[in-house]
């Protein structure tokens, strides 16, 4: 009885060494310069008359039903071209456009309030005036009582003067 089942595609298996690989590939470089250098040698050559020719040759019609049949991955979705990325509307989520309006609304009541034309503004105003007038009107008493210790000093001095002329 055997142990496996029976594989059907050949007994023995070959496995390429690295250096067989390298061997094919060095082939293989050598072979396209070969061709690379003819195509440039044949192109001198013939001038602009090869240019033609070489585009006739290297143009090769498809054999068989495989020109007729379109193979296409039916999932997947070709890219659209992109239209320019500058122009292009940029999709924010919802707590950075929330952020946004909030930055714009506080900067406009920032300018509103300058400007004082809130509400809080003209209240802050009305209250600066208050005590704008207060300060003025508290300076104004300051200036008073001063002049009125300036006069009641010269009278002093002007009674102990007499009393002092009376005496003598």
């Amino acid at each position: 009885m055997r142990r496996t089942k029976v594989n059907r595609k050949g007994k023995s298996r070959h496995f390429s060494t690295p250096e067989e690989i390298q061997a094919q590939l060095h082939k293989l470089e050598i072979k396209d310069e070969k061709n690379s250098s003819e195509d440039e040698n044949s192109s001198d050559e013939n001038g602009s008359s090869s240019n033609s020719d070489s585009e006739s040759e290297t143009e090769h019609k498809p054999k068989g039903v495989s020109n007729l049949i379109q193979i296409e991955n039916p999932n997947r979705v070709p890219k659209k071209p992109a239209a320019d990325p500058s122009t292009a509307k940029v999709e924010l989520s919802r707590r950075e456009r929330e952020e946004l309006e909030k930055q714009a609304s506080r900067e406009r009541y920032q300018k509103l309030h300058a400007a004082g034309k809130t509400d809080q503004a003209k209240a802050d105003l009305a209250r600066l005036a208050i005590i704008r007038q207060k300060r003025e009107e508290e300076a104004q008493k300051r200036r008073e009582e001063a002049k009125m210790k300036e006069e009641d000093a010269k009278k002093k001095i002007q009674q102990s003067s007499r009393r002092v002329d009376g005496k003598k």
